[in-house]
């Protein structure tokens, strides 16, 4: 695709949002445990997201844990009417960078519970399983969420880093309305999935989409951001919204600096030679 055109996508049939959205886990502290080290840059953050026109914004209740939610609703609540708020559940946390899983429905009811209380919600638009617990039946996970749906807690049902078979399997018991798995232009291991979900209209949200981790597509990334006043992160950023119409970004940052670098990527339209060389890294 040469252009990045379709600024908006709808998740489930009714919820429409920029494709550029936020991810919140960097807003709490080192290893993502604790609060953030800039608490008044944090909450200046998710505020200018809401000015630069970001209306959906991904969390969970492990970031921190707790911290990122909380910060959320203290930074928006009330909300803006069209805002999205996704959250997670179904990782535990023991200590920094430590993230053991839990599936159980037992833990996910508490999660819930404990989100919707902190982001000062009645009802969660989008809460996606965090994790695939495989101590745990999925159908036990699937019918605790498809369960908290038909209560109303829950709007739509999401997965993360799950494969094809996953995500049908999923489908036999609940919709399935967005996949996030971790996938950028030099990490390309999800690229079926990411098929799969452009053709069933499930939103395809990457997680750590600015890996640019290679040297050799750092110094490509940098070369074709030359040609448009661009940085290697912005170009990452900007081949995403280019490469699948149904993919939802949600870059991460806690400085307002980073966070308007990170938004200028949706103004940058890439040609096709350089879509097509960017094709080529993975």
């Amino acid at each position: 695709m040469t252009s990045n055109s379709n600024s908006t996508f709808t998740i489930g049939g009714d919820l429409t949002v920029n494709r550029m959205g936020f991810g919140a886990m960097r807003i709490t502290g080192e290893g993502i445990w604790g609060p953030p080290a800039d608490k008044n840059e944090a909450i200046k953050v998710l505020k200018k997201s809401i000015e630069l026109g970001i209306n959906f914004i991904d969390t969970a209740d492990s970031y921190g844990p707790n911290v990122s939610e909380e910060l959320i609703a203290e930074a928006l609540h009330p909300y803006p009417k069209d805002l999205i708020i996704g959250t997670k559940g179904g990782l535990t946390r023991t200590g920094p960078n430590q993230w053991p899983v839990n599936s159980h429905p037992d833990h996910l009811k508490r999660a819930l519970e404990g989100s919707l209380k902190r982001l000062k919600l009645n009802r969660i638009d989008l809460y996606q399983l965090h994790r695939i617990d495989p101590s745990v039946p999925f159908e036990d996970s699937l019918s605790f969420l498809k369960n908290a749906q038909k209560e109303g807690l829950i709007r739509y049902i999401g997965l993360s880093e799950v494969n094809i078979d996953e995500i049908k399997k999923a489908q036999q018991h609940v919709k399935v309305v967005s996949v996030q798995n971790k996938y950028s232009v030099d990490n390309r291991k999800w690229e079926d999935e990411l098929r799969y979900c452009e053709q069933n209209n499930i939103a395809f949200i990457p997680w750590y989409p600015l890996n640019a981790g290679n040297v050799n597509a750092l110094e490509l990334l940098n070369k074709i951001g030359a040609k448009y006043s661009a940085s290697a992160h912005q170009i990452a950023l900007a081949w995403l919204l280019h490469h699948s119409q149904n993919i939802l970004l949600i870059p991460g940052t806690s400085k307002v600096k980073h966070l308007e670098e990170n938004y200028k990527a949706v103004s940058i339209k890439l040609s096709k030679e350089d879509i097509d060389i960017l094709d080529n890294i993975g």
